[in-house]
């Protein structure tokens, strides 16, 4: 069994921000990292990228992920 290597842990830590972030917008209409960074800051967008990017990563890596 192999372990997973640094980018998937942060891969899936930026899902796991990403995801609950989206949980705070859908259920109380607030955006924790638009508050944290300022709303469409460069930071902000930066980490939105981040999260998207990681999502790609995962999915192009399910399988190898899966058997791990």
């Amino acid at each position: 069994m192999n372990k997973l290597n640094t980018l998937d842990w942060i891969a899936y830590i930026l899902l796991i921000v990403g995801g609950l972030n989206w949980a705070l917008v859908g259920f109380f209409n607030f955006d924790l990292v638009a508050t944290i960074l300022g709303d469409m800051s460069v930071l902000s967008r930066i980490v939105y990228i981040l999260v998207g990017l990681s999502a790609i990563y995962i999915l192009m890596n399910l399988t190898k992920i899966s058997k791990k």
